[in-house]
């Protein structure tokens, strides 16, 4: 198996019979385990040292950054992300399905698409689903982009372009039905229940911001909660890889022109639009996404012309971004209240900039009533 376009070397060793490459704690990691990791995925290498230190403020997960001391001559990384479960059990039983989507990535997806996601050389979860361990790229010095102050014009472009590599190997491929049993695929009886949870978070987030959000984005997310479990009457096709959460937070970027692609614990086969409505409609505030989104979505769109995708015409795509846009106040919302990490400042202006921002996009685009 090859690596991601791009990234060169092999594939991510993916055994889940050997416990020494599932770590539990960081301080479980020697430099004789990652010597096997390394050299299982592609690198030649005897790693004679290592440290690390956290890195990150995962909410799911914990990462940390390894720097490694090879033996002289070896080609190899010096720095390495691990990145592994944490919490309780009780925790990591809610979190099961989000630790086996992201390993199933990278055993299975990332080596197929030319868009940017880290090289991956350990990919492994054990049987009850508790533990993973990823030994990933250090993407170091790539900055993840802030919510805060939204994304640059630069930034959008280059997060739509790698959205669109992203999404074209797999773009209506029957793969996604039949070869892969533990992705999600959400039917109708899955996005019934899927609106009943989104439906009592927004009751939750627009109390608990009440005096934050004006009346007329309480209206939009509440209607927009109550659409979502009819989403499925407009979100059929076309179907591909969807990322679930790409946001600022989860790209990585290197100046202007390179993102990769973090966090996939929200994967499944379904409606891509969902992806480049959720991250146009929450990185950008609303005047800034009134005079790029058109623009945007056409560069999304002829990256997946590029990229093979026939038979979708420009303005069906501008109009699948249009249907794909719950997923914005649905996220933002499911990730609020029920997040696992502490509640702070931060994180509540994070996730309020998201739901207006999403709100305004709703509004404009009329998308409660094109979803009605």
């Amino acid at each position: 198996m090859t690596g991601p376009a791009g990234d060169g070397g092999a594939g991510p060793a993916t055994r889940t019979d050997r416990p020494g490459w599932i770590a539990d704690d960081p301080a479980e990691i020697t430099p004789e385990w990652m010597t096997d990791v390394l050299r299982a995925g592609g690198n030649d290498v005897e790693v004679t040292g290592l440290r690390f230190a956290p890195v990150g403020t995962g909410q799911t997960a914990v990462s940390y950054r390894f720097h490694l001391d090879l033996a002289p001559g070896a080609a190899g990384p010096a720095t390495v992300v691990v990145k592994m479960a944490a919490g309780a059990p009780a925790v990591r039983k809610r979190l099961r399905l989000a630790y086996s989507n992201e390993v199933g990535f990278y055993q299975t997806f990332a080596g197929r698409t030319p868009g940017r996601v880290p090289r991956c050389w350990n990919a492994a979860l054990s049987e009850d689903g508790l533990q993973f361990t990823l030994v990933l790229e250090d993407a170091h010095p790539a900055r993840p982009g802030n919510q805060l102050d939204g994304a640059t014009p630069a930034q959008a472009l280059v997060a739509v372009r790698n959205l669109a590599g992203l999404h074209a190997p797999f773009w209506n491929d029957p793969a996604l039905a039949g070869d892969t049993p533990w992705l999600v695929r959400l039917d109708d009886a899955g996005l019934a229940y899927l609106g009943k949870v989104v439906t009592a978070a927004a009751a939750e987030f627009t109390r608990r911001y009440e005096d934050q959000l004006g009346a007329e984005d309480v209206d939009t997310l509440v209607r927009a909660a109550g659409l979502v479990a009819g989403w499925g009457r407009h979100t059929a096709a076309p179907v591909s890889l969807v990322h679930g959460d790409y946001r600022l937070d989860n790209l990585l970027f290197s100046g202007d022109r390179e993102v990769r692609a973090v966090d996939w614990q929200t994967i499944e086969a379904g409606f891509p639009g969902r992806d480049l409505a959720y991250f146009v409609s929450t990185a950008l505030p609303p005047a800034d996404r009134r005079a790029q989104e058109a623009p945007l979505v056409a560069a999304y769109h002829r990256e997946l012309v590029e990229q093979g995708v026939t038979d979708y015409p420009a303005d069906v795509c501008f109009e699948d971004y249009r249907r794909g846009m719950l997923q914005g106040p649905l996220i933002t919302m499911i990730g609020c209240v029920y997040a696992s990490a502490p509640r702070t400042d931060s994180s509540d202006r994070m996730f309020l900039s998201m739901a207006t921002n999403a709100a305004a996009a709703i509004r404009e685009l009329g998308v409660l009533d094109l979803l009605a």
